[in-house]
């Protein structure tokens, strides 16, 4: 059922962006090595600054996974309820031109 609070109620699937950074983590690495060793200084810097991305915002995602059910609910907490405020979401007039 669609409220139209979608955009206030979202909730963020932070598990599933912890496993990407987990991913993106492991490529960073394995790339600012092997461009280290190969001698492309260019492309491990590239990767580095990837590197510090990605943990950073790794970092950022369990901050909010350990905050608890605010930031992550797990199964047993229901969804946010649609607005109560006894007016249904009206859309606006459109404009027809003749």
């Amino acid at each position: 059922m669609r409220t139209g609070s979608e955009p206030a109620t979202a909730r963020s699937a932070l598990r599933a962006r912890l496993w990407l950074c987990v991913w993106g983590l492991v490529w960073a690495v394995f790339g600012t090595a092997a461009f280290a060793l190969v001698g492309r200084p260019g492309w491990a810097a590239a990767c580095g600054v990837l590197l510090l991305v990605v943990t950073a915002d790794m970092a950022m995602v369990l901050r909010h996974i350990r905050q608890g059910p605010h930031y992550q609910p797990g199964r047993d907490v229901p969804p946010y309820p649609p607005p109560d405020n006894g007016a249904p979401f009206r859309r606006p007039p459109r404009h027809r031109h003749p």
